[in-house]
């Protein structure tokens, strides 16, 4: 971590706040909002972007066709109007006058250009899954046909034709996530590393474009003026520092060098959490996300079904969330969040240490091994304080339970990504978040052993052929049924361990106003604003 650039910015912040009689007085004078986000974005290209911390910053800068309002309903935004056929399988957007940061015309061309690159057997992009419902988007992915035999063409600028490989009702809402934004073909096409730096070449068509991006320090985005909806934007500079320890973070913003503090662009410490929430200082709201630990199933000891099944057993969710997160979590004993699927769904209890033990043993006998021939189990996860003390937790319950030995590995954010992608762990804590109001969100994870977020590389013939069952199924009760049923084996083999549904915990000061949050993790600083002196 880089500090001169952040200490010299909290010593002229805290001066400032002085000057205004301390922290508890300090007022802002201009239309500047002052964020953390918790680690250094490892991409800022859209196309590759996985991670909440990336994402969160693209959303500043870069628009979709569509985007969602507070009722979670598609509006328009690059995309002045829409239509969709009788069966859902045809989408046509009409753009409106839009123009990128550099003042050049947003196109339809941008959309279908983009979205064929990513869906190129050689383009790596994680999500590339996301955009298999494109007719032939997994055939083209998967180099059985050309990506120009995928269902999107830009008719003329302003009109882009989308065809569907099934019936996708919910497919406008889909458009605001960010796997469906377009960049600027002008300018990726002729400088390959467009989104790796703060210069004139990080383009975007969203109501902020990026300013300086120092990494490993700050970054700063500043207002767009060729913003379509520009006149709506009411901060003119969003300033985000780069800062990983959570009580650093809670102590700038107690010492108003932040207007906001936690969720959903980074944490807040849990050591806090029971003080702050006396103060009642804390806004905490339900997320449509689940977080859990991956088992590497094609690893010894975990390629056994029942040991993963015990070590997912033997945790006890309540404790932690009782003990250690205490921000309203639920205890999961499923993968779907309550916010996606109300029906209530326990596949398992929770802390069931009679049924570990069993399972353990069942696993010992299936690999024929002794407990004394058991290997030491590495657990993995990213550098933040909540993560390392659930591990601690954990740790502790399955070495009591099973007289087994667990280490701990914490990683740096950018390595332990890139490790996840190669495999290189045995168990790993994960978190995912929904993109779209649907259970396949999470469920295709884990439909092929290739998509891009199966890191434990469990695979089912059966819980893959429900999720395409699901596809062909418009009657919502039938489909709900599919999906639950492949719910219901993914738990059951247990390729994770889940543990809890999230919630986010945020402070903000009082001045700011204007800041849409959603359960799905988006939060959108269009229409935010500061009251100033």
């Amino acid at each position: 971590m880089k500090w001169p650039v952040c200490a010299s910015l909290s010593l002229m912040l805290m001066a400032s706040s002085c000057q205004n009689g301390g922290p508890s007085s300090y007022r802002p004078t201009k239309q500047e909002l002052r964020l953390n986000i918790h680690s250094e974005p490892p991409s800022l290209d859209l196309r590759k972007a996985t991670d909440v911390t990336s994402v969160s910053v693209i959303r500043m800068c870069f628009e979709g066709l569509v985007s969602l309002d507070e009722n979670g309903m598609a509006v328009p935004a690059i995309a002045e109007r829409f239509e969709h056929s009788d069966d859902y399988t045809t989408f046509t957007f009409y753009l409106r006058d839009a123009k990128w940061s550099d003042g050049q015309p947003v196109t339809a061309h941008d959309f279908e250009r983009t979205w064929k690159t990513m869906l190129l057997p050689t383009f790596p992009c994680e999500f590339a899954s996301d955009l298999f419902i494109l007719k032939n988007g997994e055939a083209a992915k998967l180099g059985r046909c050309s990506v120009e035999e995928v269902g999107v063409q830009a008719v003329d600028a302003r009109t882009l034709v989308v065809k569907l490989d099934h019936s996708v009702p919910y497919f406008f809402s889909l458009t605001a996530v960010h796997a469906f934004f377009a960049v600027p073909e002008h300018i990726v096409s002729a400088h390959p590393d467009w989104a790796d730096n703060s210069t004139e070449k990080f383009v975007g068509n969203g109501p902020f474009q990026m300013k300086e991006w120092r990494h490993h320090n700050f970054i700063e985005v500043q207002k767009n003026p060729h913003y379509w909806d520009q006149e709506k934007v009411r901060l003119e500079r969003i300033f985000l520092t780069l800062i990983e320890d959570e009580s650093t973070e809670l102590t700038m913003f107690e010492n108003a060098e932040l207007d906001w503090a936690g969720s959903p662009m980074s944490t807040l410490p849990i050591d806090a959490m029971a003080s702050l929430k006396k103060k009642q200082e804390v806004t905490t709201y339900p997320m449509s996300g689940v977080y859990y630990y991956v088992f590497n199933t094609k690893e010894f000891p975990f390629n056994n079904i029942h040991i993963r099944r015990a070590f997912s057993l033997c945790i006890n969710r309540k404790a932690i969330i009782d003990n250690i997160t205490q921000s309203e979590q639920v205890p999961a004993m499923a993968m779907i969040p309550p916010t996606i699927w109300k029906e209530e769904r326990r596949y398992f209890q929770d802390h069931d240490l009679k049924e570990a033990r069993r399972e353990f043993d069942l696993g010992l006998e299936e690999l024929n091994i002794t407990l004394s021939q058991f290997p030491p189990i590495t657990l993995s996860f990213n550098s933040a304080s909540a993560h390392h003390k659930i591990a601690q937790a954990i740790q502790e319950q399955w070495q009591r339970t099973f007289g087994i030995r667990i280490r701990l590995e914490n990683k740096e954010w950018k390595v332990f990504l890139d490790e996840m992608r190669h495999y290189k762990f045995q168990v790993a804590r994960m978190g995912g978040i929904a993109s779209f109001k649907d259970p396949t969100t999470f469920l295709d994870f884990y439909r092929y052993l290739s998509s891009s977020n199966n890191n434990s590389q469990w695979t089912n013939p059966r819980f893959t052929e429900l999720l395409e069952q699901s596809e062909k199924i418009f009657d919502q009760q039938e489909r709900t049924a599919l999906l639950m049923e492949a719910e219901k084996i993914l738990i059951d083999e247990m390729p994770i361990a889940p543990i809890y549904f999230y919630t986010g915990s945020y402070m903000k000061k009082p001045y700011v106003k204007g800041v849409y949050i959603s359960d799905m993790c988006d939060v959108n600083f269009k229409m935010a604003y500061v009251e100033t002196k």
